[in-house]
C-alpha cells in the first residue's frame, strides 16, 4: 500500500539559523524528510504519525524573532528525487571547483564533488558554502591536518581532502548530515576523512593546522574558545554561517582570543572570513 504523506511548506524570515532549528524540532516529531528551498523548508511526515496539534507546538513557531508560516498539503506519494531536483541546484565556484548531484551533467573542472543530500541543500546555504569553497581553493591544504565542523553533506571535507589534506575529520550533531557525510565521503573516494557526529565537546586534545566552521553566529561564539585550543601555531580557521553585521562581534571574539583577521568575503550579505592564529 502506497503510504500518504502530510507536507507542510515553512516560509521562514530569516532563513537561518530558524530552519535548522525547525528541522531538529520536527525531526523529534517524526517528520522524515525535509527540502529546503528559497523561503523556508518544506516538511513530509507519513499521515498515521501526524498530530498537527503537537506541531502547533514547536517552540520556534512562538519565537518573537522569527517570521513562520505555513500550509500544509496531504500527499499519495512524494518522489523525492524530484523534490531534489527541483531544489537543489549544482554550484560552480570560480570555473575550477564544481558541487553537484548525480542527475546534474559534469562540467570540465578541476574539482567535481557529487553529493545527493538526505535534506536538499538549499539556496539559503549557497553563499556561505560558495565563498568556504572559495578559501579553500586559496589555500595550499597539502599535508595539513583539517576539521570540519558542523560538515552538513561533508561537501567542504572532501574538497580539502581532494586538495591533498591528511587526516581529514568532520562533525556534525546531527545524525542526518552525520550519515549524509559518510555516503558522500564514500562517493567522491575520499576515504581517509574520519567522520564523527557530535559537537565542539569532541575536541579537546586535538590539534588542527586548518579548522572550518560554517556554522551560525551562535553556536560560532559559544565554541570558537575550544577551536582556538585545538589550533595549531600559526593556524588558520575559517567562519561562516552569520550575516556581514555579525562580523564585528566575530571579529572581537575571535581577537579576545589571539586570532588574527587575515580577510573576508561578503555575498549575498553573507560573511566568509579567515583568521590565523
Amino acid at each position: 500500500m502506497t503510504p500518504v504523506y502530510i507536507g507542510y511548506f515553512f516560509k521562514v524570515e530569516p532563513l537561518q539559523p530558524a530552519s535548522d532549528i525547525l528541522i531538529a524540532e520536527l525531526g523529534e516529531l517524526g517528520f522524515d524528510s525535509f527540502v529546503e528551498t528559497e523561503e523556508g523548508i518544506e516538511a513530509y511526515i507519513i499521515k498515521d504519525q501526524h498530530q498537527e496539534a503537537l506541531v502547533k507546538e514547536v517552540s520556534i513557531l512562538e519565537n518573537e524573532n522569527f517570521k513562520i508560516s505555513y500550509t500544509i498539503q496531504e500527499f499519495e506519494q512524494v518522489n523525492w528525487n524530484e523534490e531534489w531536483e527541483k531544489n537543489f541546484s549544482p554550484i560552480l565556484v570560480d570555473n575550477v571547483c564544481q558541487v553537484r548531484a548525480p542527475f546534474h551533467p559534469k562540467k570540465e573542472t578541476e574539482y567535481d564533488i557529487v553529493i545527493e543530500p538526505k535534506m536538499s541543500f538549499g539556496t539559503g546555504h549557497h553563499a556561505t558554502t560558495h565563498m568556504m569553497i572559495q578559501h579553500i581553493l586559496k589555500d595550499d591544504m597539502r599535508e595539513k591536518s583539517v576539521l570540519d565542523m558542523g560538515c552538513g553533506t561533508g561537501v567542504l571535507a572532501i574538497l580539502a581532502s581532494m586538495k591533498g589534506a591528511t587526516p581529514v575529520e568532520a562533525i556534525d550533531i546531527d545524525n542526518w548530515c552525520y550519515l549524509n557525510t559518510l555516503e558522500n565521503v564514500e562517493r567522491n573516494n575520499c576515504s581517509t576523512i574520519k567522520v564523527e557526529e557530535g559537537e565542539a565537546s569532541l575536541l579537546p586534545g586535538r590539534s588542527y593546522d586548518i579548522i572550518i566552521a560554517n556554522i551560525n553566529r551562535n553556536i560560532l561564539l559559544n565554541d570558537l574558545p575550544v577551536y582556538t585550543d585545538c589550533l595549531a601555531e600559526n593556524g588558520e580557521i575559517y567562519l561562516s554561517g552569520f550575516y556581514e553585521e555579525d562580523l564585528p562581534i566575530i571579529t572581537e571574539k575571535c581577537e579576545s582570543l589571539g586570532l588574527k583577521l587575515d580577510n573576508h568575503l561578503v555575498r549575498e550579505n553573507w560573511v566568509a572570513v579567515k583568521f590565523v592564529k
